[in-house]
């Protein structure tokens, strides 16, 4: 099976995240589990790290791989979505899965995944997916993986594992027509992942919900280690490469530089190093020689990416109001003649308080639709630019590709063009603004 066929297979699939009107309740984990049963338990006998969040969990799970890798251990990774390419979302040893290797294990799962298709526990795509990265994990005999959650916690495809540590990185109001309509209830589903006596570390989320994670947690025999109480971390300086920041946790203090851009990376670094600690697969002295090395050399592909410079181009997967002002934050530091805003926003998503995060720093405002089903319609978030910027130079340009273009070729030298608001958008301008322009740098 070539990867082109593997992936059509994969097509006819049942894909939550690429049909959200999907009126397909999941109300188990049975699917996965039968799945994994006829493949012989392939998340037997791995020591995950298992992420989920709001935001910041790709963030981390890349973060812990960069750091686990460090220390010389052999790390799988299973993230999720992916930018440009499916195939993106494994990894082993810090690098993309090969694409014959990808299509030759779909190709082992198909039978299985046939042979369930037209029973209750049909899997759906991102089942198969996982159920592809814990095979793989497993054949590669990787000494450490790490689970980015897909959708909540509580019933993603993921959480058949029995980790060594978890982490809840974020909590906001997000896809609440499936976790729930308040943070109480969306942090309920995202403590779905802790077990019983599995250490866990946790960010700093709303009162609401942390009340709930603490609760789960205590009933659990959870040992607890919350951000701002048990761990710490101050950034001493930042520029445009990145951030000279401190770390403490417990007797594990030291400073180092993070290569990429954001305050709130510092924030999602500090807990990649509390759950690697937590592991315990290194030693203190092991991870405080090998974390700076680590975090200096992290690159976080479509989150506040600088890709390139005269002209400015910075691409961010930003869909959430924190993700939105933190950028909006990187935003005001760069100087420039003037800025150009891309825009797509997803469907559910905080448009309003995504748009006064960023607009105010736009002069000019294309708005667009990076995904056909999952994106507003561009005239919805036109509306909203000009809810916020009611003088904006706002310009409707449905393809995205398009819009990229000419957003790039209307830039002068020291001009900056953002483009932002959903994962979708990310994707594309990566594949678009990094291709060679003029005076790109």
């Amino acid at each position: 099976m070539k990867l082109e066929h593997a992936e059509a297979w994969l097509s006819e699939l049942v894909n939550v995240e690429r049909q959200p009107d999907l009126r397909r309740a999941r109300l188990s984990l049975s699917p996965m589990r039968a799945l994994l049963a006829r493949l012989g338990e392939p998340q037997r006998g791995l020591r995950v790290l298992h992420v989920a969040g709001s935001k910041g969990k790709g963030s981390v799970a890349l973060i812990a791989e960069a750091i686990l890798q460090e220390t010389g251990l052999r790390v799988g990774t299973y993230t999720s979505p992916h930018l440009e390419r499916w195939v993106e979302r494994f990894r082993i040893g810090g690098a993309e899965v090969a694409d014959p290797r990808l299509a030759a294990l779909i190709e082992r799962l198909k039978p299985h995944v046939e042979a369930l298709r037209d029973s209750p526990d049909a899997p759906s795509w991102f089942d198969v997916t996982t159920a592809a990265a814990l095979c793989l994990f497993a054949d590669e005999r990787v000494d450490c993986a790490v689970l980015e959650v897909g959708l909540g916690g509580r019933l993603d495809s993921t959480n058949v594992v029995e980790p060594s540590v978890c982490c809840i990185t974020s909590i906001e109001l997000e896809h609440t027509e499936k976790l729930g309509q308040t943070l109480s209830q969306i942090a309920g589903e995202k403590a779905g992942i802790l077990k019983r006596g599995v250490p866990a570390v946790l960010g700093v989320l709303p009162d609401e919900a942390a009340a709930v994670v603490r609760e789960r947690a205590g009933s659990l025999g959870v040992p607890l280690a919350v951000a701002q109480r048990d761990l710490g971390s101050r950034i001493l300086c930042e520029d445009l490469e990145g951030s000279l920041a401190r770390f403490d946790d417990g007797p594990l203090s030291f400073e180092a530089r993070l290569g990429c851009l954001g305050e709130h990376q510092v924030g999602n670094a500090l807990l990649a190093l509390a759950a690697v600690r937590r592991m315990g697969v290194v030693s203190d002295a092991a991870l405080a020689e090998a974390a700076p090395a680590a975090l200096a050399r992290v690159r976080l592909p479509g989150r506040i990416e600088l890709a390139g410079r005269h002209p400015w181009l910075l691409i961010d997967s930003a869909h959430t109001a924190a993700s939105a002002r933190a950028l909006g934050r990187v935003l005001a530091r760069i100087e420039r003649r003037s800025s150009h805003l891309v825009l797509s926003v997803s469907a559910g998503k905080d448009l309003g308080s995504i748009c006064r995060a960023l607009v105010p720093r736009a002069d000019q405002v294309t708005v667009t639709r990076a995904e056909p089903v999952r994106s507003l319609t561009p005239p919805e978030v036109a509306t909203a630019v000009r809810c916020v910027a009611p003088q904006a130079a706002v310009r409707v340009v449905p393809n995205p590709h398009l819009a990229l273009r000419a957003a790039r070729e209307s830039l002068a030298r020291d001009d900056l063009l953002c483009a932002t608001g959903s994962v979708y958008l990310a994707g594309i301008a990566r594949h678009v603004l990094r291709a060679p322009g003029p005076d790109a740098a």
